[in-house]
Order: structure tokens, then sequence, then C-alpha cells
């Protein structure tokens, strides 16, 4: 039988509740700012990380909190909007291209500063 660790849950619930502040503030300041949820931001702005080069699904789903399936939703509703576009795979059929289009990296690059600043007011810096 494990010994009971209190300081651990609380660490936990500590990191479960900083998380949830960030998450519903980025979500709001997203949604109402660029018309965006946090996972459609995160998915956008990987994406364009990628400089203008196609990344695979899978490799996406490796960065992000999402499931291949979540994260393939995500990726639906923002071709759906023009932001991204998706390819199959030449040498391999089951895989699926994706790449931010113009307005995918111009709507990233207005909503940053925004994502920036829900950060910054919520994370400490590291001194």
């Amino acid at each position: 039988m494990t010994a009971e660790k209190p300081e651990l849950t609380e660490r936990w619930r500590g990191l479960l509740s900083r998380y949830s502040a960030v998450a519903h503030e980025l979500e709001r300041e997203l949604h109402s700012g660029y018309g965006l949820t946090m996972s459609e931001y995160e998915a956008l702005d990987r994406l364009v990380e990628f400089d203008g080069c196609k990344a695979r699904v899978q490799d996406l789903v490796g960065d992000m909190y999402l499931s291949q399936s979540a994260l393939s939703r995500t990726i639906a509703r923002l071709e759906k909007r023009g932001l991204v576009t998706r390819a199959i795979c030449e040498t391999d059929r089951r895989g699926i291209f994706v790449a931010a289009t113009a307005d995918g990296r111009a709507l990233q690059a207005a909503a940053r500063p925004t994502y920036l600043d829900v950060l910054a007011r919520h994370l400490p810096s590291a001194a």
C-alpha cells in the first residue's frame, strides 16, 4: 500500500486550476477577438512555425494535448474557414499533410499578441 501523499495531490490540483484559468481566458479572448478556439489557435500556431512547410497530422498530435481524432476535427474547422489546406501524402496514403494558408498565417499573427498577453498574465517568468 502506498502512503498518502497529500502534497502531491495538492500540487496536481493546483496545476489543474492554473491550466483551467489560462485555458478559459485564452478561449474567451481568442474567440471574441478572432473567432478561434484555443485548440484552433494552437494548431494554427504550430503550423505557422513550420514556415510554409507541410506537417503531418500524426506529427502534430505528439506536440498537442488533443487526440488524433480531435485534432482532425480541429483541422477540418480551420480548413473550412480557409485557414489551412490538407493533402494526402504521396508516399504514404494513410498520412495527411496540413499547411497554413496566407489567411491562416495572417490570423495567427493578428491573434498572437493576445495569446502572449494572456500567457504573460498567468505564467510567472523564469528568473
